[in-house]
């Protein structure tokens, strides 16, 4: 009877136990299930080129600028009034929602230029959302997420990529394929967000974007980026 029962021998049951216990740890920890029930959302702003650093007169200079400065600076203040209220104005038309129709399908300012956009397609997880390339007046570059929508996860990396934007599970897995760009870490599964293109990047070749899961190689979702 007791042949029969081996199994039940503490030296069988607490090695077994052991080697359970790890290995559910490393698949939890590997997974983490738990984050596809959190949602992060991110609303950044319009992406603007940064404020130039402003130089303080100096002492003797501007003894003699005074008279001069006063009438100066009311007409400063009263541009300065003007440009606040037409930015204004921009930024809230851009910003009145988080999904992709909030945002114009074309972002165009003075300052700031849609120079590709696409829409997303859902890969491992569904995803929904908006993918735009702006160039911004000094001539820097950044990708911007609008409306985005898909599932949270980890160790998920906003890509751009010359893989091809492929439907169904056959697009799953291309995009390390091929040449691609990271832009770092997803800042949130949902929301209307920015990543900065290296200046020194040659994204002529990059034609797709891709919310790319590098702990398990796949696409949550991708957009193929569009010349406009």
């Amino acid at each position: 009877m007791s042949s029969k029962r081996w199994w039940r021998r503490p030296v069988v049951i607490v090695p077994t136990a052991i080697v359970a216990v790890t290995a559910l740890t490393l698949a939890l920890a590997a997974f983490q299930p738990w984050r596809l029930f959190i949602d992060v959302t991110v609303d950044e702003a319009l992406p603007t080129v940064a404020a130039e650093e402003t130089v303080e007169p100096s002492s003797d200079a501007s003894a003699q600028e005074a008279a001069g400065d006063t009438s100066q600076d009311a007409s400063a203040d009263s541009n300065a009034e003007e440009q606040s209220a037409t930015d204004s104005a921009a930024d809230s038309t851009a910003n009145s929602g988080d999904d992709a129709s909030a945002e114009p399908s074309v972002e165009e300012t003075p300052k700031r230029t849609v120079t590709a956009e696409g829409t997303f397609i859902s890969h491992e997880h569904s995803t929904a959302g908006k993918a735009r390339i702006i160039t911004l007046e000094d001539g820097s570059r950044v990708l911007r997420l609008v409306g985005l929508d898909t599932d949270n996860g980890p160790d998920l990396k906003v890509w751009l990529a010359a893989a091809p934007v492929i439907e169904g599970r056959d697009g799953w897995f291309v995009f390390d394929d091929d040449e691609y760009l990271s832009l770092g870490a997803l800042k949130g599964n949902k929301g209307n967000q920015n990543y900065a293109i290296p200046d020194d990047a040659d994204i002529s070749d990059l034609t797709s974007v891709t919310i790319w899961c590098e702990r398990f190689s796949v696409s949550f979702g991708a957009a193929e980026l569009i010349s406009t």
